[in-house]
């Protein structure tokens, strides 16, 4: 009974960050952007590895209903900040 318990739990848990993942904005690069519909930017500060701040970027894109961003700025020295812009 606990190995089915458990497995119920582990394939619950994968179908949750399967669809997360799927409503994610995608990073894209400017030659791909010139081709879609610029719908705003968003900025995010405070993190200490461009990868916090990437994620922090990309969740704003997809709560803002954007389907795509591109990073346009990053700096800092012990807390990152950067702005996106952001496509449909």
């Amino acid at each position: 009974m606990k190995n089915i318990t458990l497995a119920l739990f582990a394939a619950a848990t994968f179908a949750t960050s399967t669809l997360a993942y799927a409503d994610s904005a995608m990073e894209i690069s400017r030659v791909d952007a010139s081709m879609l519909q610029k719908v705003g930017v968003v900025s995010a500060g405070g993190f200490t590895n461009l990868d916090e701040l990437n994620a922090s970027l990309s969740m704003k894109a997809s709560e803002a209903g954007a389907t795509h961003y591109r990073i346009v700025s990053a700096s800092g020295n012990n807390k990152l900040s950067g702005t996106a812009v952001l496509y449909r």
